[in-house]
């Protein structure tokens, strides 16, 4: 890890929203789930949307199932679904592995997702596995994103400070995990508060000091 020209060290990514467009395939994996509880969502919500596709499976699955009985089924079958078979309902953003291959060998890549076990079938099917030097999930930490913790985690794995990375991020979850971890943030594609926000993955060079 040598570091930028910006001294940054390492660029951290969120998934979802971010690294891929993704919001077909998550739609499809809660929908299946809904469909076998029975329960019926309105679709067209935007907090539907927010919810079960920037938190945590847990986290969403609390939302939805307050009946702890009703929530443990739901998960137990959501646990069954094989989401390889949704992962052709991807799509991989513009410019994002062509920016990897001139930041690889420059500057650390990891990725902080709310994802649990499906990010290693995403990566894995994608070629993109050989990026990241650590990928932490919502299935090794108990307090996902917004929680500063995960980020934490990366920074302590690698004994870095805040200030040696950038968080690129798409939610307000991933912006108040930053703030929370004292990290800075990039907003790809949204309004969010950080320190830059970027609508092609290809800006981040400029920001890191390769361009």
């Amino acid at each position: 890890m040598t570091g930028s020209g910006n001294g940054f060290k390492m660029v951290i990514y969120d998934c979802d929203g971010v690294m891929f467009d993704s919001i077909e395939a998550n739609f499809a994996f809660y929908r299946r789930v809904m469909d076998h509880m029975g329960m019926v969502l309105d679709w067209d919500d935007p907090d539907v949307i927010r919810i079960i596709h920037t938190f945590a499976n847990r986290e969403v699955m609390n939302h939805f199932f307050r009946d702890e009985a009703e929530r443990e089924r739901a998960i137990s079958y959501a646990g069954c679904i094989d989401y390889r078979s949704l992962i052709p309902l991807m799509k991989m953003e513009e410019g994002f592995r062509e920016t990897l291959d001139e930041l690889r060998g420059r500057l650390g890549l990891a990725v902080c997702t709310n994802r649990s076990t499906s990010i290693d079938a995403v990566l894995e099917e994608f070629g993109l596995s050989e990026y990241f030097s650590f990928v932490m999930t919502a299935a090794k930490s108990p307090f996902p994103k917004p929680h500063p913790e995960p980020l934490l985690r990366i920074l302590g794995h690698f004994s870095l400070s805040a200030d040696d990375v950038i968080f690129v991020g798409d939610s307000a979850v991933d912006s108040q995990a930053a703030a929370a971890a004292g990290v800075p943030f990039v907003a790809y594609k949204s309004d969010l508060p950080g320190i830059a926000r970027i609508d092609r993955h290809e800006d981040i060079l400029g920001l890191v000091g390769i361009r």
